[in-house]
């Protein structure tokens, strides 16, 4: 497997605030050319609809990719051969055989991969590294539960063989993981365990376990794919990179459409607010009674009052949020989740927030708009339902129509297939939903 250094570099996304991300989130994935399309001839695609991106697109970082849109299909095959004849610029993307130049070899690699019969494909993973993976991939280890999510939206789960020991904790949520094999922490796997299970790939973090850990460990002949899905920013394009190594890109397709059916709701409702009506709201990551770890994450409809501070998860003084005087306040837990139906955990964090001095006085508290939620399904695949409830907490009048819980029991039902009630079972915010 090759790896190195991208020289591509497209940090999509990386500076732009929440707000400017949700909206931009509206225009980043066109429709596709069935790839039916890769047995026609490329003439079918006129020269003239054939272009490289613009600017604030979304770009699928996948080599094959030659017009540098959000897919690969015929119109790719279409430019990569209009670069060959001179007649466009060449794009980086446009290598699909990752060689260095472009030759009918890359026309063949892109109608394979349309088709989903390519034996390897190269693209820019979490790392922003350019990586080689062999196909097909057919045995996984899978070592965080971010990762292990995407694999089942996919409905990849029987190809895992092995998860790190914290996903066989989570026997609700990954009942089908429960007898796989133990291949180690997260951040510190067991390399021995690992081979034991005889994987074609393992899925990390793009930062974690380091590559000292696991790559320069494992013998190459082992895929080792870094992919977050943790990020807002990146994670529909990380779910069609998946849906490409995995052959599954339709699913992918129909897990987007159904998350950007949401996101686009909120973001048509909430930008009709003018910016004088927006409540202020701040983040809590917890903290001691005189100083707070806030969280710069801002949420469309609302104003993070912290969203100017200097550092990326920065300390501020309980004065400073007397001073702000925050509408709304939304503590982050790490407690709560799928695996327990114990509230007492967040209801203490609740109750911290509320009793801190001075903040008897503050708007939020006065009118009871102090809300608690889960970090188990705030990031990851699952996150569509709690971004509606962040969204709706700041404007609870605008989204009176739109259920939270509904939306999240349908990411279950049609994207999981697990037996889970979310009304019923773990704890994902405090105060609870009302019946």
């Amino acid at each position: 497997m090759k790896r190195k250094t991208s020289s591509f570099g497209k940090a999509f996304l990386s500076k732009k605030r929440f707000v400017e991300i949700a909206i931009v989130l509206c225009s980043l994935f066109l429709v596709a050319i069935p790839a039916i399309a890769a047995e026609h001839t490329a003439q079918e695609v006129s020269a003239s609809e054939v272009t490289t991106a613009s600017e604030d697109d979304f770009v699928l970082e996948i080599y094959g990719n030659a017009n540098e849109d959000d897919t690969i299909d015929m119109r790719d095959l279409t430019y990569v051969k209009l670069i060959f004849f001179g007649k466009k610029t060449e794009t980086e993307l446009a290598d699909a055989k990752y060689d260095g130049k472009i030759n009918p070899l890359d026309f063949i690699q892109i109608k394979l991969i349309i088709v989903g019969k390519e034996k390897e494909i190269t693209f820019v993973d979490a790392a922003k590294r350019t990586v080689t993976v062999k196909k097909p991939i057919e045995r996984i280890v899978v070592l965080n539960t971010d990762f292990a999510d995407a694999i089942c939206v996919l409905g990849e789960r029987n190809k895992v063989v092995g998860v790190s020991e914290g996903l066989l904790k989570h026997e609700r949520y990954f009942p089908e993981f429960s007898k796989c094999s133990n291949a180690g922490g997260w951040y510190t796997p067991d390399i021995e365990a690992i081979l034991m299970c005889n994987p074609d790939t393992v899925c990390v973090y793009g930062k974690w376990p380091k590559p000292e850990l696991l790559e320069d460990k494992l013998p190459e002949t082992i895929n080792v794919i870094r992919l977050d899905f943790y990020r807002w920013a990146t994670l529909e394009e990380e779910m069609m990179k998946l849906g490409y190594l995995l052959g599954k890109v339709e699913n992918a397709k129909e897990y987007i459409n159904w998350h950007r059916r949401y996101v686009d709701e909120v973001v048509e409702r909430v930008s009709k607010i003018p910016e004088e009506d927006k409540p202020t709201f701040y983040i809590d990551a917890g903290g001691s009674t005189g100083e707070r770890k806030v969280y710069k994450t801002e949420i469309p409809g609302g104003i993070n009052i912290a969203a100017d501070l200097e550092g990326e998860y920065p300390k501020v003084e309980v004065e400073w949020i007397l001073e702000k005087n925050p509408d709304v306040i939304q503590g982050v837990s790490y407690k709560g989740g799928y695996e327990t139906d114990d509230n007492s955990k967040m209801k203490a964090h609740y109750e911290e927030i509320i009793r801190l001095p001075g903040f008897k006085n503050i708007s939020a508290v006065k009118n009871n708009r102090v809300h608690i939620i889960s970090n188990s399904f705030t990031y990851g695949p699952d996150c569509t339902a709690a971004f509606v409830t962040r969204v709706k907490w700041l404007n609870p009048e605008l989204f009176k129509d739109m259920d939270p819980q509904a939306i999240h029991q349908e990411y279950i039902d049609r994207f999981r297939g697990i037996d889970f009630n979310v009304y019923k079972q773990g704890v994902f915010v405090y105060p609870p939903f009302a019946s």
